[in-house]
């Protein structure tokens, strides 16, 4: 484990749902009716926060005949349910003290993305990379969704700093070779601190402070 405390970092990767904005419920809503319509047991749904949704439905529901239509009826449904969308504590402050040296890297599709972002009130960065940017497969915990993130931002993934709120995108954040920050906002405490650096119940927890050399953090 890394003391990211001590360390200057050149950027910060944020995840966005449980990491900047809390759209657990309309995730719920829509999951829930996607499965009853299609037969899907809802007990198949556990361990997949984080994941884009075409590999989610392609682990909970293999029988289904038609991938890609599955895909689309889940991600239209999440599209049209953005009540509830609200910006988690210290997500704004974040951005705002961050600017150019912040990005988003989400498993949600670009406009789903943009989308509950606008319903939150947050101001997304210039740099942000969703699930219509990565070729299919290689979604957290692949390394890959970070590794771009750094890649579009100029830096060295070993000199960012990746937040996060589930199992899978710490994965995703630390095999790109980045620090990483579990958020307890979806998944528990013990779940999080064998994966992360650095465990927070959100945000505001945390300052970011921007200088001549790079990104620090500190607690609050």
């Amino acid at each position: 484990m890394r003391d990211i405390l001590t360390q200057t970092f050149d950027a910060v990767l944020f995840d966005n749902d449980g990491t900047l904005i809390d759209s657990h419920a309309a995730v719920e809503r829509s999951w829930a009716a996607w499965a009853l319509d299609h037969g899907i047991p809802a007990q198949r749904f556990v361990g997949f926060h984080g994941m884009p949704s075409r590999g989610i439905v392609a682990r909970v529901a293999p029988e289904l005949d038609d991938l890609e239509a599955a895909v689309s009826d889940i991600d239209r449904r999440e599209l049209e349910d953005t009540e509830g969308v609200v910006a988690l504590p210290g997500a704004a402050a974040a951005l705002s003290a961050l600017g150019a040296r912040a990005a988003i890297v989400t498993s949600a599709g670009r406009d789903l993305a943009r989308r509950r972002i606008g319903a939150a009130g947050l101001t997304p960065p210039v740099v942000m990379v969703t699930a219509d940017d990565i070729p299919a497969g290689k979604g957290k915990p692949d390394p890959l969704p970070y590794l771009t993130g750094a890649a579009r931002l100029g830096v060295d993934p070993a000199r960012c700093l990746v937040v996060e709120d589930a199992p899978a995108g710490l994965r995703a954040g630390r095999a790109a070779g980045a620090a990483v920050v579990g958020i307890t906002s979806t998944s528990n405490a013990e779940e999080l601190e064998p994966l992360a650096d650095l465990v927070v119940s959100d945000l505001s927890q945390l300052t970011f402070t921007v200088t001549g050399e790079g990104v620090r953090i500190a607690l609050r």
